[in-house]
């Protein structure tokens, strides 16, 4: 009689498998070969001596109404392993002896050079590696290990690798030139601004793959910069949403108009902490997390 105790890898497989849809992409995302994937829940549906998914009829594996009350206890198990695994690494560090952190573009960058300036006179033997990265690339970093800890978008929030806490918000308004032909109007119609040029921030991560953020032009341009998407912006190529902060000046001095677009005005960008759930923030990240939070509270 089989041994009705699954592992913990036979768990994640199963896991893995039901949030993926496909065995395929669960060996893509595991780093195994599909033959494995599929011998590891075959196994374990041996052991519990129940059908976990239901394979006839569908080229997508689907959960069975036992696989599917299974799914939440499995799921519990494997983050209760992580958080002791967590739990344990973070008692043998200590101070972290390095610290990679991972920011969103849109944070500001005064705000930045606030904290990281704060950060060097409090953890002067941490060494720091920054990145500044765009959506989806930011939380890409922290899944890879890339990242110890990050400050990221709304993207990361159905990433099962990643615990995340809302530090605050940005601004994001549509703006344009005072040449461009929606800054000219008096009022602007619905769906007049579909058919104008429209730049729409992007990155390369395959956590954004398919997906459109605040998209409404039926024309647009795509770009990884926002330094680029802002000067064209300002040379009337287009229009767009930008942070408040980061247009400000432009505001002020005419450069940029900023849009009162019927399908909305504004609307705001929340900000989370990010890090892995089996790497729980040492004291230094930590420290980033509050002073993140204090940087980014609404006035």
């Amino acid at each position: 009689m089989p041994d009705p105790r699954p592992s913990l890898d036979q768990l994640r497989i199963f896991l893995t498998v039901a949030e993926e849809g496909s065995f395929n992409r669960a060996a893509q995302r595991l780093g195994r070969a599909i033959s494995v994937v599929s011998y590891a829940i075959s196994n374990l549906e041996a052991q519990l001596d129940v059908t976990l998914f239901s394979r006839e009829g569908s080229r997508r594996p689907q959960l069975t109404p036992a696989g599917q009350a299974l799914l939440a206890e499995a799921r519990a198990v494997a983050d209760d392993v992580d958080a002791l695994v967590a739990k344990v690494r973070s008692l043998q560090q200590g101070l972290e002896s390095e610290l990679a952190l991972a920011v969103d573009v849109m944070v500001p960058g005064a705000a930045l050079a606030r904290i990281l300036r704060e950060f060097q006179r409090m953890f002067p033997t941490v060494p720091l590696r920054l990145h500044v990265e765009t959506l989806g690339a930011v939380a890409a970093l922290v899944i890879e290990g890339h990242a110890d800890f990050a400050i990221g978008g709304p993207v990361a929030a159905d990433c099962p690798e990643i615990e995340r806490q809302q530090v605050g918000s940005i601004e994001l308004i549509p703006v344009a030139a005072p040449t461009h032909p929606l800054a000219r109007m008096e009022k602007i119609a619905p769906g007049e601004t579909r058919r104008h040029l429209q730049l729409v921030l992007t990155d390369r991560s395959p956590l954004t793959e398919g997906r459109d953020f605040s998209v409404i032009g039926v024309r647009n341009w795509r770009l990884a910069d926002l330094g680029a998407k802002h000067v064209l912006l300002r040379e009337g190529l287009g229009w767009g949403n930008m942070p408040r902060h980061l247009v400000a000046e432009d505001l002020a001095k005419g450069a940029l108009v900023q849009l009162a677009v019927p399908e909305g005005p504004r609307f705001d960008f929340q900000l989370s902490a990010l890090w892995r759930r089996d790497r729980l923030p040492g004291p230094a990240a930590c420290w980033m997390l509050t002073a993140f939070e204090d940087a980014l509270r609404p006035s």
